[in-house]
């Protein structure tokens, strides 16, 4: 498979879960500490080469497009009163080498759906999927490592498979995820044989669940074309991974690094204290106050 070069972002979503927060400020946009979820997620795919990122919204979400946008205002008044390091955060969202492109979804009809808004853009070639909601950490020896979608890029290019990234959870959970039944392990990849959306404990073929990374081949838009609404009258991109199956190698990924359901509230908490732990110039300050707050508590501090 040649190196992918286009990543698409479903954010079309209403983002129930964090209401009122998300009835004006799209879930995408909820801050860990100083950045977006959207600005990790992008960070991510132009780490793993990706320079055109497909951005699938709704026509009322216009928060994510204003971010990536020139502020050409706020630029004037950093740059007026010297303070260049913030101008550089703002004028450097993204590379100057990569591009943002916006289409719409018209109708919330599912994961599938949204994907296959971008074909116009990303044509017949491999591209990425990432789903900000998932976070995804990789800290190796205090040192930052490869992210997600990298480590599967490498893996996709190297095998000519599609790449799916996944995660044991606990058995009762399958049925919120996509589930998949794999051959042998070789390190981190093994061939999917199956893949299953939201089955109940009792049926799902493994508790293996696929979270929000995705190296697919261009051959998923012409699946998605055909594929009837399946799981919650969606059109599922798991049902076009399936018959992807019958076709071409598809491998699940064991990605190395944290994942943070920012998707739930504990999630997001999860990770902004992780991340303000980690904070070049928070770190201490956040420790201390979380050992104040432990010890008014009585609970034992973070040594």
């Amino acid at each position: 498979m040649t190196r992918i070069r286009k990543a698409v972002f479903p954010v079309a979503g209403l983002g129930t879960r964090f209401l009122p927060a998300t009835k004006t400020v799209p879930k995408e946009m909820l801050p860990i500490v100083d950045r977006p979820l959207i600005q990790y997620a992008v960070d991510e795919a132009v780490e793993a080469g990706c320079d055109t990122l497909v951005f699938v919204t709704n026509r009322y979400k216009h928060a994510v497009a204003d971010y990536f946008d020139k502020a050409y205002e706020l630029e004037q008044k950093l740059e007026k009163s010297g303070r260049t390091e913030q101008l550089d955060l703002v004028r450097n969202i993204l590379p100057p080498h990569v591009r943002a492109v916006f289409v719409t979804q018209a109708e919330a009809l599912g994961l599938g759906h949204a994907v296959l808004c971008a074909k116009p853009i990303v044509g017949d070639e491999p591209f990425a999927v990432l789903l900000p909601d998932d976070l995804i950490w990789n800290r190796q020896r205090g040192a930052g490592g490869p992210g997600a979608l990298r480590q599967m890029a490498d893996e996709a290019e190297a095998t000519g498979a599609s790449v799916i990234a996944v995660q044991d959870v606990p058995p009762a959970q399958t049925g919120s995820y996509g589930i998949v039944a794999t051959g042998d392990f070789d390190g981190r990849s093994a061939p999917i044989r199956a893949i299953v959306e939201k089955p109940r404990p009792e049926v799902a073929p493994s508790n293996l669940a696929v979270v929000g990374r995705y190296v697919l081949d261009g051959r998923i838009f012409d699946l998605l074309e055909k594929t009837t609404p399946g799981a919650g009258g969606e059109i599922q991109l798991t049902d076009a991974i399936a018959k992807l199956l019958a076709e071409r190698p598809v491998h699940a990924y064991r990605f190395q690094g944290t994942r943070f359901d920012c998707g739930t509230h504990l999630g997001l908490i999860e990770a902004t204290i992780r991340y303000a732990l980690d904070h070049e110039t928070l770190s201490d300050a956040a420790r201390g106050m979380m050992q104040d707050a432990l010890s008014e508590l009585g609970v034992v501090d973070l040594d």
